[in-house]
């Protein structure tokens, strides 16, 4: 079934390595910006759209802002990391599809010469991350009185300058941890990007958020 044009729809994007990732899959699946997203100041543009497909319009936003944008109406759809979603105090949307791109991990991570595991043998940790919720979470599930240090970043810091014991943080490669002479000692969970849909987009849009879904289902899943 073919979305009509009054069924348009708002993407919001987060911007850096997932709005890099998910250009070309929007592309496959006919939905292209009219301007390059990775040059423009813009941070709203309408995109070109394959023939018989509703209109579309990108905004592009920081991570942490798109889950907001869902909750509140100001877009129908949202491409966020899994890290994002987990954290956020609320689930005013579905997720109805993993995209498979902008793959990493959240790790508990201690200074190399640590002996490692969720606490010291002090039975209790100080630990520094921005993923408050993640990490409260983590470690009260394994029995672990934690102390969260909420930074915004250079979380590798914290265990050398006695600021935390441990540290919550997003890994790729751990090349980061490695360089600042950090081992990753447990995992809490695998991230890549989904796709996230607004409740009330998903009944009043019905026609034109199921061909999204379906477009980029066939992208990821293609054997299914």
């Amino acid at each position: 079934m073919t979305a009509s044009a009054e069924e348009g729809l708002t993407i919001a994007v987060a911007k850096g390595r997932i709005l890099r990732e998910a250009i070309p899959l929007l592309a496959a699946i006919g939905i292209v910006a009219r301007e390059d997203p990775l040059r423009t100041r813009k941070l709203i543009l309408e995109a070109d759209v394959a023939p018989g497909r509703p209109p579309v319009r990108l905004v592009f936003l920081r991570a942490q802002d798109v889950p907001t944008y869902l909750e509140y109406g100001a877009a129908d759809a949202g491409i966020a990391g899994r890290d994002v979603l987990l954290e956020y105090p609320g689930e005013e949307w579905y997720e109805p599809l993993d995209l498979g791109i902008a793959r990493c991990r959240i790790v508990v991570a201690a200074r190399e010469d640590d002996p490692g595991g969720s606490a010291p043998a002090s039975g209790s940790v100080r630990v520094a991350t921005k993923f408050e919720r993640i990490a409260r979470r983590h470690f009260a599930g394994v029995g672990v009185r934690a102390e969260i240090v909420k930074l915004y970043g250079s979380m590798e810091l914290a265990p050398h300058v006695g600021l935390a014991d441990r540290i919550v943080d997003l890994v790729a490669t751990g090349d980061t941890l490695r360089a600042n002479r950090l081992k990753p000692v447990e995992h809490i969970a695998d991230v890549s990007a989904r796709l996230i849909v607004n409740k009330a987009s998903m009944k009043m849009k019905a026609a034109a958020v199921k061909e999204l879904v379906a477009a980029l289902r066939e992208q990821v899943e293609p054997s299914r």
